[in-house]
């Protein structure tokens, strides 16, 4: 393998998928994910390998964000979401893996490298609900706001999803993301990852090296959700990684001692680990300034 082992964003993508795939080869899985091995193929094997300390004790957090996300997207559609706007969808599986109503409408988009990759790898599955793919450059404004209007016409009460994008992005660009889709009356919720800065200090050694210029981590706020609060989105649900991944059987070692302390606050995570799935109500839309 060469020294950075992801060159990019897109990479990490297949890195993921090896996890899903190992997770979903124990007797106990929390979710089977029969396409995630194909998906992964030998390159994510070797990333996940290159990664410094075992495998298994690294992939954690990765099938406890997953599993969390997908009680998350059945409970959105539960309150009436009709459609899923997947950004940065990568080589994600849920819309032939859940057990969604068909009449349900997903939107994938990301890439047109890594759309054509996971076309060519599940061109022969079908999903279980309506799925479409759109091609675009999410870190591009312009191209961010037409899809948005696209993607979104006819629904009415819209899950977006974007799971591991924000760590890649610098505060300033989450800020743009976060009001182009409160500017979208038809959205009702955001579901998200998030990190403190200890916990992005903490991957940024465990992962140097390792990533490309293109797969650099950049956002992880100190007051964690008040980020978002400011601009004016209300956080429904916060799932903290380490309390969760307890509840879940999926902990490792001495962090179970760990998860026994109170989580830090949402709110003010300050200097201390945290991470955390966190899941937004749609605000009304905020003011915009020229």
């Amino acid at each position: 393998m060469p020294q950075a082992a992801l060159p990019d964003v897109s990479d990490t993508a297949r890195w993921v998928a090896y996890y899903r795939a190992l997770e979903s080869e124990r007797p106990d899985a929390l979710f089977r994910d029969p396409f995630a091995r194909r998906l992964a193929g030998e390159r994510g094997r070797a990333m996940a390998e290159s990664m410094p300390g075992a495998v298994g004790a690294n992939s954690w957090p990765m099938v406890v964000r997953t599993s969390l996300i997908d009680e998350l997207i059945l409970q959105s559609i539960a309150e009436g979401a009709d459609r899923v706007l997947n950004l940065a969808a990568g080589l994600d599986t849920r819309p032939y893996r859940l057990p969604l109503p068909a009449s349900l409408s997903w939107v994938e988009a990301d890439l047109p490298a890594i759309l054509a990759e996971k076309q060519r790898l599940l061109g022969g599955e079908t999903p279980v609900c309506a799925l479409r793919r759109e091609s675009v450059d999410l870190t591009q404004p312009a191209a961010r706001r037409a899809f948005l209007d696209g993607a979104l016409q006819g629904a009415h009460r819209a899950l977006v999803l974007t799971e591991g994008l924000l760590i890649y992005l610098d505060p300033q660009e989450v800020r743009e993301l976060a009001g182009d889709l409160a500017d979208q009356h038809a959205i009702a919720y955001w579901m998200l990852d998030l990190a403190s800065p200890a916990i992005l200090r903490m991957l940024r050694r465990r992962t140097r090296r390792r990533l490309g210029e293109g797969a650099q981590m950049k956002f992880a706020p100190a007051e964690g959700v008040r980020f978002f609060e400011a601009l004016g989105w209300t956080p429904l649900d916060v799932r903290p990684y380490l309390q969760e991944a307890a509840r879940l059987k999926r902990l490792p070692g001495l962090l179970r001692l760990f998860a026994r302390l109170p989580p830090a606050d949402a709110r003010n995570p300050g200097r201390r680990p945290w991470s955390a799935v966190v899941r937004f109500g749609r605000p009304a839309a905020p003011a915009r300034g020229p």
